[in-house]
């Protein structure tokens, strides 16, 4: 085994890509420089400061903690060459013009290392052309590493070599990517904007021009075109606007000037409509206005015909959201194209385009069909890839509609369909996915997935529809299952627990799983995993307490009735943190509420980076019943290791008072929610093989369980330092009168309650203590309202 291992990472140019990219290093602990243009004003590096300034501001946070923008090295062209001597990967990212990358790439090779792999993060220029006029070694560690924007979340990167790019320079940057950088990597031939724009914009010009012909306003499309369809919620025309109507220009532009023979080149003219907007400066979000325009409170939508911005909101038809809902693809599809309501033939007309497309295209831009549905999942946010769609909506009648609607001129083009979708393996297997691989109309064959051993840390890859591999859901062995959870193994020596609940909420059946898969783990194996099998595809850790499980308790035996399960919830977290093999939470996604309690009382945390952390119940009017206040006071008191104690705990008591969320792991870490130890994963494919690697060695190691400690407490001046905060907050008007009262409460089970200070206690009296507090608040009739108010809407009430 040789190790790659990246020591320093140069980022060549500070614009809004090289400035997150360089952030992103930083929430990996790659240390980082990043360079730009020496300023004509002020400090020689002001170029680099204002865009380092600029990323705290930025919304979603290219930073997983802002703090962390100082470890971001700063540098110019001119004074700081030498720097990159020390850096083994340059990722170039300045603007896209093909001379000015040139002139750059002759100022920064004379000292670019020997064993250095060098990249730019083009989004579409030719790779090969872009090496032209380096020597031969260095074309050989050249390659092409397209990020896309907001790179922090966007899963996808493009990895693009040229025929002189070294076969094992890609390997190790792929594997880079995958683990340190969370992402996930598709190989791109070197063709005009590679996969994920060439078929993504093509989308968007297609929808453009499908959308005028049947007389559709961007409003109606894009509730067409977004999460109906499994798509980023922001549709068609909001993308366009997210994005920069600029940028979009630039993409198309690139595509006109380097695909004239494509028999699809005239639908790459840039729409009219949108070279009036450019022309005007209108390019969308970054400018207010784009297609739509943001007026007072309401969101006004472009009218191609007036020229002018109109009222906005419409939707699509009654009708056609109810085809869309239907689940079986083969049906969906098939009313769709029969319909006579324009908006159902708008929808198979994007469909029958995206097709003839892919199909026609495939051979040249991609290996394999899989990449293209990864790129479409990963790049734009579509839930499911163009050929999963095709493939599952029925392969053979999907393609002879499509040569149909070509046939009769209805298509964009008259290009058939290659010769391999109606013959051959790909019509005798009724797709292009199978459980042996992809199909690759260059090599004729279906193409396995990647065998780096990168991808040996992914128990469960992502899947692709038709390939049939194992999914979290099915595989192993079961020692148990119901509707709430799931004990299983892989046939080794950790356990796994996954919850089945709706948002992974906890109820009774849940709590059951718990005291199951204990008592398991305890008698024949080396650790327990809590572990969900959509993990990596979005889902909660656990979005809390299962407040409709409560309701009939509560209706049937009022607030008395619901202390036992308060109380045996307890019990278990308690459980959870005092078995005798290490219990691991695998986090990702939200873990709000009971959620954040049930990952505190775990032996360790291995946590997504995306991991949004934090007790919220003050939202539903009540206060953290499950450990989370204990918790609290046995952290601040350990924290504090003998210094004032108050100190430490101010922040505790702030986050739940205030019901504050960690945007991140790195966050939650300052915010004490993760500790120091814990272990932040970067891509959530790894994180069951992390966790159970966590799980094993602690065992190994010899664990043992924590003593069960008497807690050193703040007590009664504890209570009257925050209430005195409280009362000012209440006075001036920032808190409710509700609000008060659950702060005092929360700031009183903190601080260990009408004791003396310093006074040590134990944690059940912590707990008892809790669940009074949450017994007296559910008789509340404020809390009632906020209860009842979020099980309505789903959005917290303020009273």
């Amino acid at each position: 085994m040789t190790n790659f291992i990246v020591k320093k990472v140069a980022v060549l140019g500070a614009g809004v890509m090289g400035a997150q990219i360089a952030a992103h290093c930083v929430n990996a602990k790659v240390p980082v420089v990043l360079f730009d243009l020496p300023a004509k004003e002020g400090p020689k590096n002001g170029i680099v400061l204002r865009a380092i300034d600029n990323l705290k501001k930025l919304n979603p946070a290219p930073l997983g903690n802002k703090d962390d923008a100082s470890y971001i090295e700063v540098a110019n062209y001119e004074d700081d060459l030498d720097i990159l001597k020390g850096c083994d990967l340059i990722i170039e990212a300045i603007a896209e013009r093909m001379d000015w990358k040139h002139d750059l790439y002759k100022k920064v090779s004379p000292y670019i290392a020997p064993n250095a792999i060098f990249a730019s993060n083009t989004s579409g220029l030719s790779i090969t052309a872009l090496s032209e006029g380096f020597d031969a070694e260095l074309k050989a560690r050249f390659c092409g590493v397209h990020f896309f924007n907001p790179p922090r979340y966007m899963h996808l990167v493009e990895l693009i070599p040229t025929v002189a790019t070294r076969p094992e320079i890609i390997d190790q940057l792929e594997g880079f990517l995958t683990t340190t950088l969370g992402k996930g990597v598709v190989r791109a031939k070197d063709t005009p904007n590679f996969i994920a724009n060439r078929v993504g914009i093509f989308g968007m010009l297609a929808t453009i021009y499908e959308a005028e012909k049947f007389g559709l306003s961007v409003d109606v499309v894009d509730d067409l075109t977004g999460k109906k369809l499994g798509r980023a919620s922001s549709g068609t025309f909001r993308t366009a606007d997210v994005v920069g109507l600029d940028t979009m220009g630039h993409v198309i532009k690139t595509m006109q000037d380097n695909l004239a023979s494509d028999p699809f080149f005239a639908i790459y003219k840039t729409p009219d409509v949108l070279a009036k907007l450019v022309a005007a400066g209108a390019l969308g979000q970054k400018t207010g206005a784009g297609f739509y325009k943001k007026v007072g409170k309401d969101i006004q939508r472009l009218d191609f015909a007036k020229g002018e911005y109109v009222a906005g909101g419409g939707k699509a038809d009654d009708v056609v959201a109810r085809m869309l809902k239907e689940k079986d693809p083969v049906k969906r599809m098939k009313t769709l194209r029969e319909s006579t309501n324009p908006q159902a033939q708008f929808l198979w007309a994007i469909f029958r385009d995206a097709f003839h497309y892919i199909a026609f295209h495939l051979e040249s831009i991609a290996d394999n069909a899989r990449d293209i549905d990864f790129a479409m999942r990963w790049g734009f946010g579509w839930n499911t890839g163009p050929f999963e769609t095709w493939q599952a909506s029925g392969w053979q009648e999907i393609a002879n509609w499509v040569k149909e609607d070509i046939d009769a001129g209805k298509a964009l083009c008259n290009a058939p369909l290659p010769a391999w979708v109606f013959d051959g393996p790909v019509s005798a297997n009724s797709g292009v996915h199978t459980p042996e691989g992809s199909w690759s109309a260059s090599s004729k064959t279906y193409v396995p997935r990647s065998e780096l051993p990168v991808y040996q840390r992914q128990a469960f890859r992502a899947p692709v529809l038709g390939a049939g591999a194992p999914d979290g859901k099915t595989a192993g062995t079961t020692f148990f299952e119901d509707e709430s959870v799931r004990i299983w193994h892989q046939d080794d020596d950790v356990l796994i627990l996954s919850l089945k609940t709706k948002m992974h909420v906890i109820g009774p059946g849940v709590i059951d799983g718990m005291e199951k898969a204990i008592a398991e783990a305890e008698k024949n194996f080396k650790g327990l995993v809590i572990w969900n099998t959509d993990a990596a595809e979005g889902g909660a850790f656990s979005a809390g307490a299962d407040l409709q499980a409560m309701l009939p308790l509560f209706m049937s035996g009022g607030v008395k009735a619901i202390e036992p399960a308060i109380a045996r919830l307890q019990q278990a977290h308690q459980a959870l943190k005092y078995a005798s093999v290490p219990v691991v939470a695998a986090v990702a996604g939200l873990a709000l509420g009971g959620g954040c309690e049930l990952a505190l009382h775990a032996a360790k945390r291995v946590a997504s980076i995306e991991s949004y952390i934090g007790l919220v119940e003050v939202g539903v009017g009540l206060v953290p019943g499950g450990g989370g206040l204990k918790e609290a006071a046995v952290r601040a008191a350990k924290d504090a290791k003998g210094n004032d104690l108050l100190q430490f705990l101010k922040n505790y008591f702030t986050n739940a008072a205030t019901a504050a969320v960690s945007k991140s792991a790195l966050e939650a870490q300052k915010m004490g929610y993760l500790s120091a130890d814990d272990v932040i994963v970067f891509n959530a494919y790894e994180l069951l093989h992390v966790a159970k690697v966590e799980a094993r060695a602690m065992f190994d190691a010899g664990y043992r369980p924590p003593l069960k400690v008497q807690v050193p407490v703040a007590g009664r001046y504890g209570m009257a330092t925050i209430s005195a905060q409280l009362i000012n907050m209440r006075d001036g008007g920032f808190i409710s009168a509700h609000d008060y009262k659950l702060g005092t409460m929360i700031a009183e089970i903190v601080s260990g309650g009408e004791v003396e200070q310093g006074s040590v206690v134990s944690e059940q009296w912590l707990l008892d203590m809790e669940r009074k507090a949450f017994m007296e608040l559910l008789n509340h009739p404020k809390t009632q309202e906020r209860i009842m108010g979020m099980m309505q809407t789903g959005k917290p009430v303020r009273n």
